[in-house]
């Protein structure tokens, strides 16, 4: 876990903090004990956040629930094990198993949807900017946000309540009066109520943007997506074909944006100051190096090394700055679509424009949970795997609150498919509302 707390080791499933004790607990965790909820424990992760199935950990893989649950140990197969998505594995594979009411985990490109998603539960990442991040340990700071994973929207929607708000600890928290803005600008829900109870999304529009629905799509989840859109059009939604023309340069200005900011965050690790340090103590710079290998698994070393380079002199201009670009053309595409303001981006609300939308609604992942045996051993290359968040990356560059929702099973392999719901930035009520009626109809198939 990489969520901060006095009393427990927070070790972000690395050998670097594999003994850190921090000397505060997290904003979002203390709004939730001071509720009165138990934290009953910390679980696995891919160290600091990065992968997407919870295999780069060095507590070992998480295993998908999923199939798993009321099985003799001794009769299970070892090579059909599922991953249970990353990199909050452990927090969903809790969840989804009963061992906890909801879990905390950090969703930076869908590292809480997509595992969600695999495990057949609600993942909910919130506005960047709603949730506290003071006490999360960073992996790419304009990106983290601290998510929800839960067994119910409603039960999402409790954990939200209790955690959104303002920190003067953290200078990208919201303010209060940030937050009186946004309830300002967004209209309340009461015109989208019906007479009809089994019409509660009167008045709203839902949009299906035409690029998810990539070649890689299997047929299980493109079916599943027919039928969210049939049960949105049942609850009286009006549903229009949206395009955001941008999306496919998303995932490459994600994995410039994340690598630089993971090479500068991790920086602080040295051996010196805190965490682990080597033993070999040859020279200073002996030090550093040996610590850093030693205390970083591969694919955080990695990582340090792309988002290294694309911040070098000859780099910066041509990666970093152009990925900044491509995020801001990203984040104009779904002010364009969106009838509702963004009050970051300043643009304007359309609320009586028939073309423009209250939601968005894709599939969470383009298939089910891979096979674990598929994923380790250095059998996934590591471009590819940051294909499986392609359609939670979006959400994340833009800032904008996301949920998946568990929405029936696959008809191949019987494991559960997701739906995600987007809504603009600050308009968390509209990501709800929907989501309830996505649940509702899930459980009815």
């Amino acid at each position: 876990m990489n969520l901060c707390t006095s009393d427990l080791r927070t070790t972000c499933s690395s050998n670097m903090l594999a003994d850190f004790k921090a000397p505060y607990t997290a904003t979002s965790i203390e709004h939730l004990q001071n509720a009165g909820a138990i934290m009953g424990g910390k679980v696995n992760m891919d160290e600091f956040g990065m992968g997407s199935y919870n295999i780069f950990s060095n507590a070992g893989v998480v295993r998908n629930p999923q199939g798993v649950i009321g099985k003799a140990i001794n009769t299970l197969y070892e090579p059909d094990a599922r991953s249970a998505g990353g990199s909050s594995g452990g927090s969903a594979s809790a969840v989804a198993s009963n061992m906890c009411f909801a879990a905390l985990g950090s969703d930076t490109g869908g590292s809480v949807r997509l595992p969600a998603a695999y495990c057949g539960i609600v993942g909910f990442k919130p506005s960047y900017g709603r949730i506290s991040r003071w006490g999360l340990i960073a992996y790419a700071s304009s990106l983290d946000t601290v998510g929800i994973l839960a067994k119910t929207v409603d039960n999402s929607r409790l954990l939200y309540d209790l955690m959104a708000k303002e920190d003067v600890k953290d200078s990208t928290c919201l303010t209060q009066t940030q937050r009186n803005q946004i309830a300002k600008a967004i209209p309340t829900l009461a015109h989208t109520k019906s007479s009809d109870n089994s019409k509660p999304l009167t008045g709203v529009r839902i949009g299906i943007p035409q690029e998810f629905n990539i070649a890689e799509l299997s047929h299980s989840s493109r079916s599943r997506w027919r039928m969210g859109i049939q049960a949105l059009k049942d609850s009286g939604a009006t549903v229009l074909p949206v395009s955001l023309p941008n999306i496919k340069l998303a995932v490459g200005a994600y994995v410039t944006l994340g690598t630089a900011e993971a090479s500068s965050n991790l920086q602080r690790y040295d051996g010196i100051r805190y965490g682990h340090q080597s033993e070999k103590t040859d020279g200073k710079d002996e030090l550093y190096s040996h610590t850093r290998s030693e205390g970083f698994g591969k694919e955080v070393r990695r990582r340090i090394l792309v988002g290294t380079y694309v911040l070098t002199s000859g780099s910066f201009d041509n990666y970093f700055l152009r990925a900044q670009k491509i995020r801001q053309t990203i984040r104009n595409d779904f002010d364009r679509i969106f009838c509702r303001p963004n009050i970051i981006t300043r643009s304007e609300a359309a609320e009586q424009d028939a073309t423009r939308v209250h939601a968005l609604l894709t599939p969470t992942s383009a298939t089910t949970a891979p096979k674990l045996i598929d994923c380790v051993g250095g059998q996934v290359d590591p471009i590819n795997a940051f294909m499986d968040d392609m359609m939670t990356i979006p959400a994340s560059l833009a800032g904008l609150p996301a949920m998946s929702v568990p929405f029936g099973i696959c008809s191949e392999d019987g494991l559960p498919l997701g739906l995600q719901v987007m809504g603009q930035y600050g308009d968390e009520d509209m990501v709800f509302k929907v989501a309830r009626v996505i649940e509702a109809r899930g459980k009815e198939i």
